[in-house]
């Protein structure tokens, strides 16, 4: 594969060495593990979490005479994934095997594609913030897979094997070299697993290891060709990505600065010390000794197949994310905030239909997200339904609570349940909006301080103090709006 640069270098990513700028450059190997009740070439189940060695058959513990068959589901889910990627389908592809020995490897070899893969080139977009978007290439997704598992801590002397996870598919989603910075790989990581996790295609579980990244890091002078790149194997963390990026520069860094070359090698990353350490030296696609696996044909669909698969294709977060500002009129950070995951955007379309986009936009990034993170629940697992969030907000717009009121009826909801209405009326929670009764309220707190009458005429930011006096009066209940529009009528203020 020729590496092509399609970055302009940007100073704000630079890193500032002992003898001048460096920059990153850093390249993604996504394992993805595909969403499918069987493995890719066994009808052994793939779910997690049970005993060792439940779910293994003969093929995925090679016993002679074992021959693989091809899920299709795993089929049609890579080719979904490519569609969401933007990404050239390839309908003719083929299986090869990738030779080389690890104990819980019971083949001796794995059953990979090397040179047909189902998928081409694509892209990931990355919204960046004030550096707008950035555009992160795709060279390949091509299906294999997973290894088993050894255990070292179990005996003294001996380590064990777990074939639970032999022959599980996996996607290997492989990135250009296109990332310049930690925050950006952060960020490709991310969107990525939301792209997944939209299409359903992988679950994105990264602490059970269903997606993990294999970081190809290397540092350049800014523009300069490229450098010799490490790569940190089995990242299973989008924030141990970003430490293991960070320290690994660094130190390829500082080996230059002191007149060192990089040995290319595969390194690990340690999350208890932050830094990477040795593992092997790096192989090269040889050192495997590819060739096309015999017991499988090439892998061949035709335009129909793919045309079906696009056909039952959600809609995407890019595209989601525009429908919410145009449809609701929502800000481009609140829109992105929303579609992050599916399960966000979904339950804020139920509370925003029918109703204001910016109030509901602002209840449930703010109150709604913000006490799920406090107390570490899901969507799942709140007590407070959409239902219930759309009613506190149809009681705002109304005019029947204050904002303050909401806050104090969004935590009865919370803790007790109830209909927000109903809450409101049992409480005695309804906002004072009769204006008699209002400007009696006023025109007795304007008697009673003519100081501060005087002061405001000069100083017309201490109307607040009014307000409050008004709200203290009231027990928070008076619409605030009526109450400035008094205050201002009644001291003479525009």
């Amino acid at each position: 594969m020729t590496l092509v640069d399609t970055r302009t270098p940007n100073p704000k990513y630079f890193i500032s060495g002992a003898t001048g700028d460096w920059e990153m450059v850093i390249g993604m190997e996504v394992h993805a593990q595909v969403t499918s009740e069987s493995k890719l070439f066994s009808g052994s189940s793939t779910e997690f979490g049970r005993p060792p060695n439940s779910n293994v058959s003969f093929v995925d513990a090679a016993m002679p005479g074992m021959l693989p068959v091809i899920n299709d589901e795993c089929v049609r889910q890579a080719v979904r994934t490519g569609l969401g990627l933007k990404a050239q389908i390839n309908k003719r592809s083929v299986f090869d095997r990738k030779n080389y020995f690890y104990p819980d490897l019971p083949q001796g070899y794995q059953i990979s594609q090397f040179k047909d893969p189902i998928v081409g080139e694509g892209k990931v977009l990355l919204d960046l913030g004030e550096d707008g978007e950035v555009e992160i290439g795709i060279e390949r997704l091509h299906l294999e897979q997973d290894a088993g598992k050894s255990i070292h801590d179990q005996h003294p002397n001996m380590s064990f094997v777990d074939l639970n996870r032999s022959g599980v598919a996996l996607m290997e989603i492989v990135s250009k070299p296109d990332l310049r910075s930690s925050d950006e790989a952060k960020a490709y990581l991310s969107k990525l697993r939301t792209i997944l996790r939209y299409l359903g295609t992988c679950d994105g579980n990264m602490e059970q290891g269903s997606m993990r990244a294999d970081i190809n890091v290397s540092v350049r002078r800014p523009g300069g060709d490229f450098g010799t790149r490490c790569e940190i194997k089995n990242v299973n963390s989008v924030r141990f990505a970003g430490q293991a990026i960070e320290y690994e520069a660094r130190r390829q860094i500082d080996i230059l600065e002191d007149g060192g070359a990089i040995d290319q090698e595969t390194r690990l990353f340690d999350p208890k010390s932050g830094q990477t350490r040795s593992m092997r030296s790096k192989e090269e696609a040889h050192d495997y000794r590819y060739f096309p696996d015999p017991d499988l044909l090439p892998l061949e669909f035709d335009d129909a197949f793919v045309a079906e698969l696009a056909k039952g294709l959600p809609e995407l977060p890019d595209e989601k994310r525009q429908r919410f500002i145009e449809t609701y009129g929502i800000s481009h950070y609140d829109a992105s905030v929303l579609v992050t995951d599916r399960e966000s955007a979904d339950f804020f379309e139920a509370v925003a239909k029918g109703r204001d986009g910016k109030l509901a936009a602002n209840w449930v990034i703010n109150e709604y997200f913000g006490r799920l993170n406090k107390e570490g629940h899901s969507i799942a697992e709140s007590p407070v339904s959409a239902d219930q969030l759309g009613g506190i907000i149809d009681l705002i717009a109304n005019g029947e609570i204050s904002g303050k009121i909401a806050k104090d009826l969004f935590e009865i909801v919370w803790t007790e349940g109830g209909d927000p209405a109903e809450v409101v009326q049992a409480r005695g929670m309804k906002q004072v909006s009769d204006t008699g009764a209002i400007e009696k309220i006023v025109d007795d707190i304007i008697a009673g301080n003519p100081g501060q009458v005087e002061a405001v005429k000069n100083k017309p930011g201490l109307l607040g103090w009014f307000v409050g006096q008004v709200m203290k009066q009231t027990g928070g209940k008076a619409n605030p709006q009526a109450v400035n529009a008094i205050l201002k009528d009644k001291l003479g203020l525009d």
